[in-house]
Order: structure tokens, then sequence, then C-alpha cells
């Protein structure tokens, strides 16, 4: 497909000769009423971590070998997001969610599944996104989107440092030359009070801190969806746009 040159896409696929091509129009997952469709390429070849780390920085995300982004028609609610760790501070609210999970141990493991982690999907997906395209999930999709990646790819499991080291929380998470991109984290929604949607975050906000990662990228926000508005919670926060990546924040501040 022909690409916009003035794109983001469309500077990587000259330099790069990249081959894009374009989905068939799909119900939206965000907005009611709405059709997606995305752009994409495939993550292979010597050069797949460069790519992933380019198109990342051109808004695009990474399931499993291949790299997307949306080129819906008439529509460009989708914003590729990313917090600058560096200047993000841990306010009083934030600590305190640290301070609720200080039991949690968390382990970096190669990208491989296990049934424990599946299980734990499972009772997520049924929780929180019930009836939607992933809660039909198998266990070998499951171990496809972990461990079908060509690029520097891990998962972090957290566990309770009590009760037999439970699995509470798991994040899929690709590192890149300027940061963390979390692909994927799901956890258990019985655990409520902690909070571990943030609290992962707020770990992988920590850990590019102390290795002074420039920004942790969260992938897509979408205005008036209330399955993305909990992103805009972190902050700073800037956001791809025409004229690149600029502070989302002073935008957020007038709703």
């Amino acid at each position: 497909m022909s690409t916009d040159p003035t794109s983001p896409a469309g500077r990587i696929s000259a330099s790069k000769n990249i081959r894009f091509y374009l989905t068939a129009a799909q119900p939206c997952p965000y907005l009611d009423g709405r059709r997606e469709r995305k752009v994409f390429a495939a993550l292979d070849g010597h050069d797949a971590i460069e790519l992933n780390d380019s198109l990342t920085h051109a808004g695009f995300r990474r399931s499993q070998n291949i790299a997307y982004r949306p080129a819906c028609d008439m529509c460009a609610a989708c914003v590729s997001v990313r917090v600058p760790a560096s200047q993000f501070v841990f306010s009083k609210r934030w600590r305190r969610v640290l301070a609720r999970n200080e039991d949690i141990v968390s382990n970096l493991a190669p990208a491989h599944a296990t049934y424990e982690q599946y299980a734990l999907l499972q009772t997520y997906l049924k929780d929180r996104h019930f009836g939607a395209g992933m809660s039909d999930m198998s266990v070998f999709d499951y171990s496809a989107m972990v461990e079908e990646t060509s690029v520097r790819t891990h998962i972090i499991e957290y566990r309770l440092n009590s009760e037999e080291g439970r699995l509470i929380g798991c994040a899929l998470v690709d590192a890149l030359a300027d940061g963390l991109s979390m692909v994927y984290a799901f956890f258990d929604p019985r655990e409520s009070s902690r909070s571990l949607g943030s609290y992962m975050i707020l770990d992988h906000l920590r850990q590019a801190q102390q290795v002074s990662y420039p920004y942790v990228y969260l992938g897509y926000w979408v205005r008036g969806s209330r399955k993305m508005a909990y992103k805009t919670n972190f902050r700073p926060i800037e956001a791809l746009g025409s004229s690149g990546w600029t502070d989302l924040s002073p935008l957020l501040d007038k709703d």
C-alpha cells in the first residue's frame, strides 16, 4: 500500500522500504457505531528490533510479529500516548498505591507462556472484558501472544509474598531503545482494593527511572472511552500528533 510521506509511517517506509498493509473495516471496540481499520507491517528479519523501536516511536503497537496502528476513515480518535519517566513524580496518591502492594514480589522472565498465567488471564477477561474479542482466547492463542516475538520481549509476573506466591498480575513488555512498551497487562480482578492496573504502570515507571529509560509507552488513548481513561491519570503524558510528540496535559486540563 502507499503511505502519506508526511506521516510517521510514510517517513519510515521511505527510509526502510517497509511493506504496509491495510485491514478491512471492522466494528470499533472503543466507540459505538464506529468502524476501524488498521495499517500493519511484519516484524521479521535481522532488523526486527530496530524496526519495532522505530514503529513504536511512530505510534504503532505490536501484536506478535506484527506492528499496527489505526488507519480509520474519518476518525482519528485513537492517540498513541507515553509517559516521560524522568519527569514523572510519585505523588501522595501513587505512593499510597505502592504502599498497598508492598507485599508483592515481581519477577522478570523470558516471554514464555504458562498455564498459570493463562488461568489468571481468563479470570481477568471474564470480569473486565466479557464478550470482547479476547474473551474466547484459547491457551494456544495466549501462547502465541506471548511467545511469537522477534524483538526484546519479556514478561513480568507479580506474586504475593505470602499465600505460596500466588500470581496476581502479569505484564508483557517490549524493551525499546528509548523505553518500555507495555504490550498487554492483566491482573486478578478480585484484588480490586490494590489498584493493580495502576500499580503495574507505576512499577514500570519506577523501572524506567532506575535504568534511565526516557519513556513508558502505554498504547492508545481514546477520548470518550471509559476503557482508556485511566491512562491519562499518569502525568505528564505525551501524545503523538501531526507535529510529533507533545504534552497532552494542557488539553486534558481543559476537559
